[in-house]
Formats: C-alpha cells, sequence, structure tokens
C-alpha cells in the first residue's frame, strides 16, 4: 500500500518507519508551509493519507486530501467542534475518513474500561470523580482529545455528572466532572480517572511508554480504511463491541 505522511514531525517520522516495517511504501510527505504538494502526482498516487498535525491545520488538510481523492485516517485532536462540516465534505467526495483521538490498542481497551467502571459506579453516589491527563510540552490542546474521550463516557454512564471541565475553568459543582491537564517534558500520554470517597479511592491509569503504540494503531487504520467510504473510528477497527 502507499501511504502519504501530513505532518512530518516526530509523529510523522515514527508512522513512516512502522508504515516501512510492515512492507508499505512511503509516496509522499507533507509538512508545514509544504500545501502546494497536494496537488502533487506523489500525493495524488497514494492509498491512503495519515494526517497528524495541529488543531488549527488539521480541518483544512482534511478537505485538500478529498479535493485529491485521498481518504484520510487522523489523529489529531482539537478540531471537532467542525466535525459537521468534515464529513460532509467526506460524503460529498465520495471518500473515507478515519478519526480516532488515540490509536492505541491500549488505549482503546482502557476506554471501554472506563465505561464499564463508570456503569459500576453510578449505583454509589458516595464517590465523586476527577480525571488527570499528562502530555509533553509540544501538545496543542488542553485537555487531551484522549481525556474528552474518556470523559463522554462516564458523562453517558454517570448519571451525576452533567458536563465536563478543565479544572479552574468553572467553579466548584457536583455535576461537573473536572479534568486537570498537565504539560511535562517529553511524556507521550498518562491518563488517569479517579473515583474518591472519604474512605478511600479507585484509580485506573493508562500510560503511554512511546509513540510507537499510536503510529502502529494509524497504519492499522490505513491498512482497514483503504477501499472504504464514510466515517471510520477504532470500534469499527477493533470490533469491540
Amino acid at each position: 500500500m502507499k501511504i502519504a505522511i501530513i505532518g512530518y514531525g516526530k509523529m510523522g517520522r515514527e508512522i513512516e518507519k512502522v508504515a516501512r516495517e510492515r512492507g508499505h511504501e512511503i509516496g509522499a510527505t507533507i509538512d508545514l508551509n509544504e500545501e502546494e504538494k497536494f496537488a502533487s502526482p506523489e500525493f495524488k498516487g497514494a492509498d491512503v493519507a495519515i494526517e497528524f498535525t495541529a488543531p488549527t491545520s488539521a480541518v483544512r488538510n482534511y478537505l485538500l486530501a478529498f479535493e485529491a481523492g485521498i481518504p484520510v485516517v487522523s489523529g489529531t485532536t482539537g478540531w471537532l467542534d467542525q466535525v459537521d462540516r468534515v464529513k460532509e465534505a467526506c460524503e460529498q467526495a465520495g471518500s473515507a475518513f478515519f478519526y480516532a483521538s488515540n490509536f492505541s490498542l491500549g488505549v482503546n481497551l482502557f476506554f471501554e474500561l472506563n465505561k464499564a467502571l463508570a456503569q459500576m459506579m453510578n449505583r454509589f453516589g458516595e464517590y465523586d470523580v476527577r480525571m488527570e491527563e499528562t502530555h509533553h510540552i509540544h501538545k496543542l490542546d488542553a485537555p487531551s482529545g484522549t481525556a474528552i474521550t474518556l470523559a463522554k463516557g462516564i458523562l453517558e454512564h454517570l448519571d451525576r455528572k452533567k458536563r465536563w471541565s478543565l479544572e479552574g475553568d468553572e467553579p466548584d459543582d457536583p455535576a461537573t466532572l473536572h479534568v486537570e491537564a498537565f504539560r511535562e517534558g517529553e511524556v507521550p500520554g498518562i491518563h488517569s480517572v479517579i473515583y474518591e470517597s472519604e474512605i478511600d479511592s479507585i484509580c485506573i491509569t493508562h500510560e503511554a511508554k512511546s509513540r510507537k503504540g499510536f503510529a502502529l494503531g494509524a497504519v492499522l487504520a490505513a491498512e482497514f480504511t483503504k477501499g472504504k467510504r464514510g466515517f471510520l473510528t477504532m470500534s469499527d477497527l477493533l470490533n469491540l463491541k
């Protein structure tokens, strides 16, 4: 398979490494200020584009890829206020768009564990819940897309929480799930969900050890996306239901 990489930083290079290890060819790489490459024969010859950039440029990257007839796999977070626009553009182009807030297999299993725990804790109102996430200092959005996905999973199953908020953005409210975001060094990603009562606490944590797990998941998603249409997620790939 021929893969185009949009965003050729540390993550893009890790994706290139994993893709080559799996026998794929890198048809094109597009980095910041290289928008003209979307019209190049090398990009248009790709089977799938994998995009990891920044929330400020992601949506335009998707639209340019669709215009070139290339389906997109993206792990960029912080742009979901425009998801309807992206879905519409994907549909109009007859293309495919695979999105995940986190491509790690372990994280996606963690998502399911988080939902199951919230369902159990719904009966026990003496436990309050909060979240913490830590990432490297280069990450622009806070909280992370992974943290938002975890928060939404809790809100779906824990009746006493009605909304989530970044810690400090809203006054203390029992109906608000507070999320603390830390940015430190080169941390790939740590996410914790903490339930606390007066007598004890329950904590589940996922810690990424490197970018390789994210890169492998993105390449697996590209393999899955080739030849498909529509909006796809890790649930489609992993078939966890």
